[in-house]
């Protein structure tokens, strides 16, 4: 009997499940005695709160037309001056009059002290009211909100950093804005930063950007909340939302040259005050979460961690959008979008058995017995895909090809793979005629194709390695030179799970 083989995937701590799956679903439940009391309340409060918003609003926006009239949108902008506390008031008013009861929390730095505001989480419009609280610093806004009737030009007043999706230089123009304001030594107003980037629930903090902290400077971070049980806006008696300044975060030198360690450290602070974990979703997440849904998965199962990883497994966002496509393929007809061993073996033409139940258990890394995007994704790229190098396709081809004539027939395929699986009675014919292995090029096709695979090629080569040491055990170097071999493929693997 050969030596049994055993597989040991390390759970790696950073690679495991984050404390929220969804930051970007709100799940509510109202009761039917609160949706009356709603409904009742809407009928007085939405027509009065309307008629008072809209008399703010046409006070503000010939105000915001007059201030913003001559100054320009891009070139050499200077700050404006003299206005920001009657574009304060009328915000507020406008807040008031939606229903917004706002306390404020701690005390805001000026801009020589801390010339950038970083303000988390952010999850509605509503969020807005921290740049009148701060007294209306330079923000960061896309182009085309600055079309949008009515609040295009109040927020033109805000002098924002503008960003442009149509601009392939967008986003070094927009860091470039940000520094020199930054810099300014406090001749602009302080630039407020929503670092998160994108809506969440608030149950975390998920991956900051980067662009608030690459200019080195000390950052104050402003933390929001909405103690309300359900934020009901316009239908509510009033909507409390705090506003709390924390002490400014001065960066040290490692942090200086390093943005993405600053704004972890940032929003560590941030998350630690407000009692809630970090994750490391971002906006990226979001779209595979849509690209999900286009592919008739469950929109969850876009959800992975970008930032983490992106960042371990050397994936970009294409390539990921990529692998949610051939997920799609297999995981379609599945059960809320999740892969069974059953299917696995389906999709692998191949019977449920040790060998593959072991590969099946590398994949399912949080052991729940089905296999998910985000863990499909890590096991081809550090199982799979490391295991399907050139050298190891060639050389399983060289076994299965026993008669040595460049082809792999049925009888070779069928007697190597039962053994290689420990399968005596197993039908691999759907399998074989898949592969159509006429050669060694048409092998390593499919294998590169089909990455799965890789995993139970290198079973065969490992048992037959072992089969050799117990044949020859006086024979040291060879069997040296195995365990060496073995060390290296382990090491390769290990790193990549780091």
């Amino acid at each position: 009997m050969p030596q049994q083989r055993v597989f040991a995937l390390p759970r790696q701590q950073s690679l495991l499940l984050p404390a929220v799956i969804n930051p970007f679903v709100q799940d509510t439940n109202i009761s039917k005695a609160t949706l009356i009391k709603c409904v009742l309340l809407g009928i007085f409060l939405v027509p009065l709160r309307v008629i008072l918003m809209s008399l703010v609003l046409t006070l503000t926006w010939p105000v915001a037309f007059i201030i913003t009239f001559k100054q320009p949108l891009k070139g050499a902008v200077e700050p404006m001056t003299g206005w920001r506390r009657v574009m304060t008031a009328l915000g507020m008013a406008y807040y008031f009059a939606m229903g917004f009861r706002v306390v404020v929390k701690g005390k805001q730095v000026s801009s020589l002290e801390a010339p950038i505001l970083a303000v988390a989480p952010h999850s509605a419009f509503f969020d807005g009211i921290a740049c009148l609280v701060s007294g209306l610093p330079s923000t960061v806004s896309r182009v085309e909100n600055l079309a949008t009737p009515l609040f295009g030009r109040i927020i033109r007043c805000f002098q924002p950093v503008l960003v442009s999706r149509t601009d392939p230089d967008s986003r070094k123009h927009t860091i470039l804005a940000i520094e020199s304001r930054a810099k300014s030594e406090g001749r602009w107003p302080q630039v407020l930063i929503f670092p998160e980037g994108t809506c969440t629930n608030r149950s975390c903090l998920i991956t900051f950007k980067q662009g608030a902290f690459i200019p080195g400077v000390p950052v104050q971070p402003v933390l929001l909340r909405y103690p309300n049980k359900m934020v009901s806006v316009m239908i509510a008696l009033y909507t409390t939302v705090e506003v709390e300044f924390m002490p400014p975060y001065v960066p040290k030198e490692d942090e200086k040259k390093c943005p993405p360690l600053f704004a972890s450290r940032v929003r560590d602070t941030m998350a630690k005050a407000l009692g809630v974990p970090v994750t490391d979703h971002t906006y990226e997440d979001c779209r595979l979460m849509i690209s999900a849904g286009e592919l008739t998965l469950p929109m969850e199962t876009g959800l992975v961690e970008f930032t983490k990883i992106s960042r371990k497994l050397n994936l970009k966002w294409d390539c990921l959008k990529k692998e949610l496509e051939s997920f799609a393929a297999m995981a379609s007809s599945c059960k809320g979008g999740n892969i069974t061993i059953e299917e696995f073996a389906r999709i692998l033409k191949l019977p449920v058995n040790p060998a593959l139940a072991e590969l099946f258990a590398l994949f399912d890394r949080d052991g729940n017995g089905t296999i998910d995007f985000r863990e499909y994704v890590i096991g081809v790229n550090i199982l799979c895909r490391p295991a399907n190098t050139k050298d190891v396709l060639k050389m399983a081809f060289q076994l299965f090809d026993v008669d040595d004539d460049g082809k792999i027939s049925l009888s070779e395929f069928n007697s190597l793979l039962r053994s290689a699986l420990g399968v005596p009675d197993m039908d691999v014919t759907k399998l074989f005629n898949e592969i159509n292995a006429d050669g060694s090029d048409e092998f390593q096709m499919f294998a590169s194709s089909h990455p799965e695979y890789a995993k139970l090629f290198t079973t065969y080569l490992e048992l037959q390695r072992y089969q050799a040491i117990q044949e020859l055990p006086g024979d040291l170097e060879l069997a040296g030179q195995i365990r060496s071999e073995e060390a290296t493929e382990d090491s390769i693997s290990d790193k990549k799970d780091d």
